[in-house]
Formats: structure tokens, C-alpha cells, sequence
């Protein structure tokens, strides 16, 4: 059978998680949990049973971000008045890139560790900031710039800004977390324009 994304199909054996069958691999264990393919017998703890199949997403060795987050950090505040957007994105975190962008994962996962601080790629409002669906996003920062572009910061720990205030470009507005659908602490960053989600990596500078 010809395999819907470049991977492997797996059948579950006994004591396997997702984890195990991810390093097996050399996948990302979130990369099995977002393929919209795989189910599990409970999707809060994404147990699977023995004999079931999964699709394994082919997964590249993490690939280091050549940046540093000190260059963007500055002093939270409260609101950041009259804003206008660059119209180029800066990264929101430094660190490993988990997941790429695909047709059945529609942003970019970077991994640094709990708690570190994530940065608003580029001046607007924020048009959403907590945990208002009790979707898999879990808590997350949606800021409009105001030019067609949207970005989304999901899996947050901590969000640390509220509907409605003006963010700087390189502004804290919250804190990498492990929220919602998500199997370990990483930032899943989104850019979208006109409803259609975008490739961060064609944009990120």
C-alpha cells in the first residue's frame, strides 16, 4: 500500500507508546499524534492498542535554529501603544525545529524547554491570548498585524499578554509550554494570511 506522506507504517506491539515507535524511527512523537490517520484508545494519554497500525511521518534530524533570542528580548509591557508591522517575521524562540510545515500540520514546532520566554514575531494586537475553546492548541497568542498576516503561538505554558493590547515585534508574550494536543513542551508557531496557512520557514528571518 502506498503510504499517504513520506514515512512508514508501523503495527503496534506490546509496551510500545509513541514515543518508543518515534525513536525507533528518528520521527517526532508529535508528528504521529497530529497525523490525522492515527487514532488512539485515548486521546488525553494517546495509548494504542497492540496490532494497530500507525503512520510514522518521516522525521529529519533536528535541525538547530541559527539564532539567539537575546537579540530580539526586550521589557515586557503592559500594552505597547500605536504599533505597525514590519511585514517580516523574526523568530519567536530559539532553539530545535521538532515539525516542519506539511499539508496535515500546518506550522512549525520548535523545542527549547519549558518555560522559555516566546517573543511576538512582528508588531500587532492581540486578538487572542489563554485557553477560550479547551482546544488541542491548549493555551496560545493570536496577534492580527494588520496587514493580512495573523500569527499563532500555541502549547503555551503561560500566556502573558490579554486581548485586546499592542504588541511590539520581539515582545514576551508568553511561555513555551506543553498545553492542549501535545506530547512535550514546544512552541507551534503559525503564520497565516487570508485564512491560508503559510510555510513560517519562507517568512522567519
Amino acid at each position: 500500500r502506498i503510504l499517504p506522506v513520506t514515512g512508514v507504517r508501523h503495527k503496534v506491539g506490546r509496551g510500545e507508546t509513541i514515543y518508543s515507535i518515534a525513536k525507533k524511527y528518528n520521527a517526532n512523537s508529535q508528528a504521529i499524534v497530529d497525523f490525522p490517520f492515527n487514532t488512539f484508545a485515548d486521546n488525553e494519554t494517546f495509548t494504542l492498542t497492540v496490532g494497530q497500525e500507525l503512520i510514522v511521518p518521516d522525521g529529519e534530524k533536528p535541525v538547530e535554529v541559527r539564532w539567539s533570542p537575546t537579540r530580539y528580548a526586550v521589557q515586557r509591557t503592559p500594552s505597547a501603544g500605536a504599533v505597525t508591522a514590519a511585514g517580516q517575521f523574526v523568530w519567536p524562540i530559539g532553539g530545535t525545529i521538532t515539525q516542519r510545515f506539511a499539508w496535515y500540520h500546518r506550522g512549525l514546532d520548535i523545542a527549547t524547554g519549558q518555560g522559555t520566554p516566546v517573543l511576538a514575531a512582528d508588531s500587532g494586537r492581540v486578538t487572542v491570548a489563554g485557553w477560550p475553546d479547551n482546544g488541542g492548541y491548549g493555551m496560545r497568542v493570536e496577534i492580527d498585524h494588520g496587514n493580512g498576516y495573523v500569527t499563532r503561538y500555541a502549547h503555551l505554558s503561560r500566556a502573558d499578554v490579554v486581548v485586546g493590547q499592542t504588541v511590539s515585534r520581539g515582545n514576551v508574550i508568553g511561555l513555551e509550554g506543553s498545553t492542549g494536543r501535545s506530547t512535550g513542551p514546544h512552541l507551534h508557531f503559525e503564520i497565516i494570511r487570508g485564512g491560508v496557512h503559510l510555510n513560517p520557514l519562507e517568512f522567519l528571518r
